[in-house]
């Protein structure tokens, strides 16, 4: 039931990721890779809300290792990231700290915001 649950929400989740990330890509200009960077920070926070809530496990499974499994990406960040320092871009060290540092916040305000 666990690898239904983690798949369903994966397909959502990465759906939702491709889409959003088209969609930012054609409103931004940023030197850096925002999409990306927004993408990875809503993940965090939406984590946050979802651990706060404390759901069933299956509701977990099928929202946190899923959906925002696959809506967020390390991978994704890891080789941008690259890509900006190998370019020398100025903007490479926010886009590396600031996604970790601000990520983790954002895990945190919105774990504080579902515990309100």
């Amino acid at each position: 039931m666990s690898l239904t649950l983690v798949a369903i929400g994966g397909i959502c989740g990465g759906l939702c990721r491709y889409r959003l990330g088209l969609f930012l890509l054609k409103k931004s200009a940023a030197i850096f890779p925002l999409n990306t960077f927004i993408i990875n920070l809503s993940g965090a926070f939406l984590l946050g809300i979802l651990t706060a809530l404390q759901p069933a496990h299956s509701t977990y499974v099928l929202l946190g290792d899923g959906f925002l499994g696959a809506y967020t990406t390390f991978s994704t960040f890891a080789y941008e990231g690259y890509q900006q320092l190998e370019a020398k871009n100025s903007f490479a060290a926010f886009y590396l700290i600031g996604s970790l540092v601000l990520g983790v916040a954002a895990y945190l305000l919105g774990f504080a915001v579902a515990k309100v």
